[in-house]
């Protein structure tokens, strides 16, 4: 291989490895290698704000399962999207970020933005690391992509000094070698599960995200209908299990461990797949679990098993895999142990039915004269979707009519905020759009949150990215509003105004307006008249298009 600087070796090897998109927000200390990358195959993103990109890029990653390049801007830059990095991190999106810097001649100055990038990335990525010899460059970010697609996946930070990028390099572009993790337990480990499993009275399966990732949906089903076990979302912001399956029991929530414990009691039997228990911003330092219940915790992040309580068998294993693997020794008809038709005695009609997900009963509307305006949306939506509709869910709060009319069903076609960041909704629904162009998508998201990232409707018009948003516009950080009652609830605090701090309307933000200023058509209701023609007006438009929904 003959010697080019560094900075196009880089284009070269992600090149290798299919990556087509760049997310980012240029600065000085890139622009070396931004330079070159217009002699490159590979389309630059432009966002105004780093949280912006890295959201688009956590959006593509989920949706296209495969990595997404980020560019960030040495330490502002970094710090600026830390926020957006958290929610990768624990939600497992694999984003390979390159973080531009002076250069390594320059360490010993302390000039302006220096900063140890690797230790103020470690926290909120899988692995971080900077390029310190040109000969190794290319080594180094296949090294970046292995780790970010290896599970459990996650974000990568590589720091590129730029007169490192300027050097010659002799390596070779290669295709970056990720290792194959998928792996079924060992025959007696199944049989230990189903075992453990099987003669429950009351099982119940907690699940989440690690299903989706493994494709184990089908899976999963099969071993819940064999144990008559309802199935709970915990860290759960894909679909995971239909949710219009007589089984699915709802989710536990992700702020009070009290939540979970509701859940969980009463079950003598509780089988974990995919998800870290329990991810509640104010966990139960006790075991939420009945004492003498059996528990078993299948998951490839060996980390999550017994992190929190101790389980009676983990199995490091493949989710999909293990799962088939657990359904056929419980065997077609499930467990057929003294207790079986007790069991099935107490399920709910439907569930001891079985019926099957594709002909589950779709919610009833709810009457027109009582609903919400948020529930005329969703249901106007729902009756006006094109096929393949795409929802990406970030207003939690206006979450219900959605998940009535809305249900999410079919893997890949929902998506939801995690690791508690907010401005994920925006960007999120354009990384998807250009992962997934063949899919209408539509993004959700609050007045509070939208404004993280508002910046990046500049984006979907200048790349004319052809999806639509709904701002649920209710004046208020809605969730602050719910969550200070239960508060206020539990130290016997008596119910008053809410902070100030929680309140939006001082002044009023007319986001139809702000959108139509950064380049997207936009409209605003406030009446449930108004709602048909909008959402007919939105379909219509080809390219980015904004509803301003004012709501309670």
């Amino acid at each position: 291989m003959s010697a080019r600087p560094a900075k196009a070796a880089l284009f070269e090897q992600l090149a290798a490895d299919g990556i087509s998109h760049m997310f980012g927000n240029p600065g000085t200390v890139e622009q070396g290698f931004l330079d070159e990358l217009e002699r490159h195959d590979l389309t630059y993103v432009l966002a105004l704000h780093e949280g912006a990109a890295v959201g688009m890029a956590d959006g593509y990653a989920r949706a296209g399962r495969r990595p997404a390049l980020v560019q960030l801007h040495s330490g502002v830059g970094l710090g600026n999207g830390i926020g957006m990095l958290y929610q990768a991190r624990r939600g497992g999106s694999p984003l390979v970020v390159l973080v531009g810097e002076a250069g390594i001649r320059y360490d010993a100055m302390d000039g302006q933005m220096a900063a140890d990038l690797v230790a103020m990335a470690r926290p909120v990525t899988k692995y971080a690391t900077r390029v310190t010899d040109v000969r190794s460059t290319l080594r180094v970010l296949r090294r970046a992509v292995k780790t970010a697609m290896t599970p459990p996946l996650g974000p990568v930070v590589v720091v590129l000094p730029a007169d490192i990028m300027d050097e010659l390099t002799s390596e070779p572009a290669v295709p970056t070698s990720v290792p194959d993790t998928r792996s079924v337990p060992a025959p007696q480990a199944v049989r230990e599960a189903a075992r453990l499993l099987g003669p429950a009275r009351n099982p119940l399966i907690l699940m989440g995200d690690g299903v989706a990732a493994s494709g184990a949906q089908r899976e999963l089903t099969d071993v819940a209908e064999r144990l008559g076990a309802p199935v709970w979302g915990v860290n759960c912001s894909e679909v995971n299990f239909d949710t219009t399956h007589p089984l699915y029991g709802g989710q536990t929530g992700h702020m009070f461990g009290k939540d979970s414990a509701k859940v969980v009691a009463g079950a003598d039997a509780v089988l974990i797949v995919g998800t870290y228990v329990f991810p509640e911003v104010f966990p139960d330092l006790d075991s939420p679990f009945d004492p003498g219940a059996r528990i078993v915790h299948i998951d490839l992040d060996a980390y999550e098993i017994a992190k929190n309580f101790p389980v009676d068998l983990g199995l490091v294993a493949d989710p999909r895999l293990a799962l088939a693997a657990l359904a056929a020794e419980l065997g077609p008809d499930g467990p057929a142990g003294p207790d079986s038709a007790d069991r099935a005695a107490r399920l709910p009609e439907r569930a001891r039915t079985r019926t099957p997900a594709s002909t589950a009963p779709a919610p009833a509307p709810a009457p027109e004269a009582d609903a919400s305006l948020m529930d005329v949306f969703a249901r106007t939506l729902a009756a006006r979707a094109p096929e393949g509709l795409t929802v990406f869910d970030e207003a939690l709060t206006a979450s219900g009519p959605l998940a009535r009319h809305l249900p999410p069903r079919e893997p890949g076609r929902f998506f939801q905020t995690r690791g508690g960041s907010l401005g994920v909704g925006i960007p999120g629904a354009l990384g998807i759009k250009l992962a997934r162009p063949e899919l209408p998508v539509i993004a959700f998201t609050g007045d509070g949150g939208s404004m993280y990232t508002i910046q990046a409707l500049w984006t979907a018009a200048r790349e004319d990215i052809d999806a639509k948003f709904v701002i649920c516009n209710n004046g208020r950080y809605r969730l602050l509003d719910l969550n200070i009652a239960q508060y206020w609830g539990e130290l016997g605090i008596a119910p008053h105004d809410a902070p100030g701090s929680f309140d939006l309307t001082r002044p009023d933000i007319g986001f139809a307006d702000l959108a139509r200023a950064l380049g997207v058509p936009a409209r605003r209701v406030e009446k449930a008249d108004e709602v048909a023609s909008a959402i007919e007006e939105m379909w219509a438009h080809q390219g980015p298009y904004l509803i301003d929904l004012v709501i309670d």
